[in-house]
């Protein structure tokens, strides 16, 4: 979603686009019944526009899954990269950044986690490779951090580490239900996260 400044020079955010609203109906019906089992009809029911109307706005389903996964493993680089900058080069307040900003897409895209999960495969091979070459970037990111808090820890065990984190992190698809208050989640899985972290400070942890 994107802003835009405000009277007094604050910003807000915007009212979604229609691209927004498309790609965020697709994400959530494809999350829920899977790549195959929703038509361009459904989706453009769901914003209200007729199907062909889509075709304005995207080539097809594909290029929709595209750029879900493509734009927010962008967004998630991105704003990695924007937390380095404003932690003027202390790792502990990076860290808790880094935990935050992922906590926030863990709970605010669960359905981008679900669609990368079971439809990564059905990218174009360019499309994927993009996707993956995000990631590394985005992981790498971490695991400098990490080392950086941690310096004995070998490079292997810390990527790792990160690797373990993003599992515990995105795991809340599969959670349903369960997820008590937005609050009470933020504060369990920022608790977990610099947990699991911390123990690579712990002698035979």
């Amino acid at each position: 979603m994107s802003t835009r400044a405000a009277p007094g020079g604050t910003s807000r955010v915007a009212a979604p686009t229609r691209r927004e609203q498309i790609l965020r109906e697709a994400a959530r019906l494809f999350a829920e019944r899977g790549f195959h089992g929703v038509g361009v009809d459904e989706i453009g029911a769901a914003v209200g526009i007729s199907g062909p109307g889509l075709y304005r706005h995207f080539a097809g389903k594909d290029a929709m899954l595209a750029e879900l996964l493509v734009g927010i493993s962008e967004r998630l680089l991105e704003g990695g990269r924007a937390r380095v900058e404003a932690s003027a080069g202390d790792p502990d307040t990076l860290l808790a950044a880094l935990v935050d900003g992922h906590i926030d897409f863990a709970l605010d895209d669960r359905p981008l986690i679900t669609l990368h999960d079971r439809e990564l495969d059905r990218l174009r091979d360019d499309d994927r490779h993009r996707v993956r070459q995000l990631q590394r970037q985005y992981v790498e990111l971490w695991v400098a951090t990490v080392r950086d808090l941690h310096p004995a820890t070998p490079e292997s065990e810390a990527r790792a580490a990160v690797h373990a984190v993003f599992g515990l992190l995105n795991s809340t698809p599969h959670l349903g239900s369960g997820l008590p208050g937005r609050g009470a989640t933020e504060a369990l899985l920022r608790r977990l996260a610099h947990g699991a972290f911390g123990a690579l400070g712990v002698p035979g942890a």
